[in-house]
């Protein structure tokens, strides 16, 4: 029987970790006893630490690891990945919004050898707008970057020891996991569940920081922002000189004066928002570029469980 670990990254889960541990322990030990947990602490501000000690304390499958301050889920993730040990790993949210209850079939799935990974996606997201913006962020993501990326994918998913292999040995700093999983390839069989109405907790994704994570994943895996950055300053030299060529001629045919300040205060402010909009564009992959150059830690260690 194969190992199973499970990676929870956790920011400020005091109210649902130990929900979690004892919900989610109960099925997969319908499955295997060889299993494990991969706690990771992003720098939470609550007594989610202090929890993680007592579970792990009490169950020796309990493993964690504490990061010095809040380096982000993406770098959660990716150290819960790199301290995993089983043959199977999955990635959950600890706030019980992965339904516990696709643990088996995935893991059936996977002991079938057909797949190297076992992906959810929301059947009915029922998040309004929200929800809305998400879905058409992927659709977008999947034409600028050629990705296989799907209307609802989340982070729960179940991979197998090579294909977790394979996303660490990406080791960069700007980090994109959905954008990763796609990357890497390799066999993926989807399920779907119905959106969880979050009973305990409040979320942590705020509109800043999904704006930011949706362009992590634009810039991080898809250079077309700047074709048409291109394509923009192009059409509007090729605009500047056709109005060259219809003032010149009204003057010289016409003798029409030059005329319109109001008009011409108004392509002013246009031509300058379209640069202002390019240099951003590739303002954003310097920055990228300068973060992955400079070489930095994806996370850093305050603390970690005891080992066997």
């Amino acid at each position: 029987m194969c190992k199973l670990s499970i990676v929870v990254p956790c920011y400020n889960e005091e109210e649902v970790l130990e929900t979690f541990e004892k919900t989610v322990s109960q099925i997969v030990e319908s499955v295997t006893d060889d299993y494990e947990y991969v706690l990771i602490d992003d720098g939470s501000k609550d007594k989610t630490l202090n929890i993680m000690r007592a579970l792990h304390k009490k169950n020796r499958k309990v493993r964690y690891i504490s990061f010095s301050r809040n380096f982000g889920k993406e770098a959660g993730m990716y150290a819960g990945l790199k301290e995993s040990k089983g043959d199977y790993v999955v990635v959950m949210d600890a706030d019980l919004q992965h339904d516990p209850k696709l643990l088996p079939e995935m893991f059936k799935i996977l002991e079938e050898k057909e797949y190297q990974s076992v992906a959810v996606r929301r059947k009915d997201r029922k998040e309004g707008l929200r929800g809305r913006c998400s879905n058409l962020f992927f659709k977008l993501l999947s034409k600028l970057s050629g990705l296989s990326t799907k209307p609802g994918e989340m982070d729960y998913r179940m991979m197998n020891r090579n294909m977790v292999n394979s996303i660490l040995e990406m080791k960069e700093y700007n980090r994109f996991t959905k954008g990763i999983f796609s990357f890497v390839g390799f066999d993926t069989k989807w399920l779907e569940q119905e959106d969880i109405k979050r009973e305990l907790g409040t979320t942590k994704w705020t509109l800043k920081s999904l704006i930011k994570y949706s362009m992590e994943g634009i810039t991080g895996f898809s250079t077309k922002p700047l074709v048409l950055s291109s394509i923009l300053g192009l059409l509007f030299c090729l605009i500047a000189f056709v109005l060259i060529v219809i003032i010149v001629f009204k003057t010289i045919v016409f003798g029409e004066a030059v005329r319109g300040y109001p008009t011409l205060i108004c392509c002013l402010f246009l031509c300058s928002g379209v640069q202002l909009f390019c240099f951003g564009i590739m303002g954003e992959y310097l920055s990228k570029m300068y973060l992955e150059v400079k070489n930095r830690p994806i996370y850093l260690v305050k603390e970690r469980s005891e080992e066997k």
